[in-house]
């Protein structure tokens, strides 16, 4: 689903009126219209509560004007508030102002303190209030509203906790990104006449991960038509991240997994699942891989994952770049393997790189403050520059492309945030990308981080947030690609 700045919006806004002759005004009518099919069907005996609309001077108060009519006309009479002088209104909502005033049912002007101590008990006292207030400083005539039912037309104005926002035409950032999303509430995308060949414009590149259907299995398929994974990770005290990613790559659903460790903790790894094979890998006498030949272990690989439990020693760094230099195969480069870059300023040539944001912030030389302030900016930056695909790991995590293109992932939660559930990521995008029946690559690397964060929703709603460990990623992962199937 696209995801369309406000610019952008008014772009769309503009062709619809210049290129399809379809009015503005029609546009601003069809949002109202969709506001107060929201409320209809939202709440019982909407005639019997008390509903303010809190209008301002511009569009958004313009459909709050058309909202209260459509709300009339269903036997609902709501209060309806300008917060502006009616000559600071123009265009549109003018229009639909004096259309409101017309048929008997002119808005309650509230500009200064004294019309507000006049007018706020029925506001405070409201059932329902539709915030229509956007750009007009909103934060007085909200404040003490906690209590009330709140729906925001388009976006929350500034100050507005709703409990739904009914946006048009496209998903705004402020209603998908933290902190802001946290105040849209339960956000529904209405139609309001706008092409749908509008939203298509290669330049625009923002968009929210969404479940797509999954392909059948062929009858006639085996095991390797569901690609070769190989895991390379592990270290003295870190076996289970190596263990965790070749457990969630056959989770994913890869053919076959094989992780290359260190020789003194593999057995602690083919313990981890039977289903496992494994490469033994020379070792320092701290535990950590050392630099040596690759060639072998990444023959015939359909996947190559690098980076959990690998250690930050010298010699396990080397030998990351060293796979890097020679594989030939998709590469997802994680934790320890991302360090191994920092200094390394080339062309990545394609790898998808998974790093947290204190990772992100090491590699381009920024405090993690910026990368959290950043997120959609730094992703994308780094993915064009180097030719890679970068999972910038936290809440709404974001991939971004080569290309430009920016993916937002809508599920997950706090649950997650403990050690271990990088390390399954990391081999759920393995084992994904290795299955190329799941669609293109981008659509399968969005898969498996949408999974991922699916997965860990259904563990902390059966488990709690408090209580969710990585491994119950793995355990709660057959229940969502089950429910993406449904």
């Amino acid at each position: 689903m696209k995801i369309l700045t406000p610019e952008q919006i008014r772009e769309v806004d503009r062709l619809t009126t210049e290129k399809y002759g379809i009015p503005s005004l029609i546009l601003m009518e069809n949002a109202g219209m969709r506001v107060a099919e929201v409320l209809e069907d939202q709440f019982e005996n909407l005639e019997d509560l008390t509903v303010a609309i809190l209008c301002g001077k511009g569009n958004n108060g313009g459909d709050g004007f058309v909202v209260a009519r459509q709300l009339i006309q269903k036997g609902c009479f709501p209060f309806v508030f300008l917060f502006a002088a009616e000559e600071d209104v123009q265009g549109d909502a003018k229009t639909n102002l004096n259309i409101l005033k017309a048929i008997g049912y002119p808005p309650t002007v509230v500009i200064g303190e004294h019309d507000w101590d006049e007018e706020k008990i029925e506001i405070l006292d409201a059932d329902v209030v539709v915030d229509a207030l956007l750009g007009t400083g909103a934060r007085k005539p909200v404040e003490g509203l906690y209590r009330t039912v709140i729906v925001a037309v388009d976006v929350p104005s500034p100050g507005v906790e709703a409990g739904t926002t009914v946006t048009f035409t496209a998903l705004k950032p402020s209603l998908v990104l933290y902190p802001e999303c946290e105040d849209a509430g339960d956000v529904i995308v209405a139609d309001i006449g706008n092409p749908p060949e509008l939203l298509l414009s290669e330049n625009y590149k923002l968009n929210l991960i969404e479940p797509h259907e999954i392909p059948k299995r062929a009858a006639d398929s085996n095991k390797g038509t569901y690609g070769k994974v190989l895991i390379i990770g592990g270290s003295r005290g870190k076996s289970g991240a190596a263990a965790m990613a070749g457990q969630a790559a056959l989770r994913a659903g890869a053919g076959l997994v094989t992780v290359a460790t260190p020789e003194s903790v593999l057995p602690m790894v083919a313990l981890a699942a039977p289903e496992l094979m494994t490469e033994p890998l020379a070792e320092t006498k701290e535990g950590a891989i050392t630099n040596q030949p690759v060639s072998h272990l990444l023959k015939d690989k359909t996947v190559v994952a690098i980076g959990p439990g690998l250690s930050t020693a010298p010699e396990a760094s080397a030998f990351a770049r060293r796979v890097g230099a020679e594989c030939r195969a998709p590469m997802v480069i994680d934790a320890d393997a991302l360090n191994a870059l920092i200094g390394f300023d080339g062309e990545l040539g394609g790898a998808v790189l998974t790093p947290h944001p204190g990772e992100m912030a090491r590699l381009i030389g920024k405090d993690v403050e910026y990368v959290q302030g950043n997120r959609l900016d730094v992703a994308g930056d780094f993915a064009a520059r180097r030719n890679a695909y970068v999972v910038l790991k936290g809440h709404r995590t974001v991939v971004a492309t080569p290309g430009g293109e920016i993916y937002i992932n809508p599920t997950g939660n706090p649950g997650m945030a403990t050690g271990g559930t990088g390390d399954i990521l990391t081999g759920m995008i393995a084992g994904i990308l290795a299955q190329e029946h799941l669609g293109s690559f981008i659509e399968r690397l969005c898969l498996a981080v949408y999974l991922h964060g699916l997965a860990g929703d259904l563990a902390a709603d059966e488990l709690g947030e408090e209580s969710v460990v990585a491994t119950d990623l793995l355990r709660f992962l057959a229940k969502a690609w089950e429910n993406l199937r449904e």
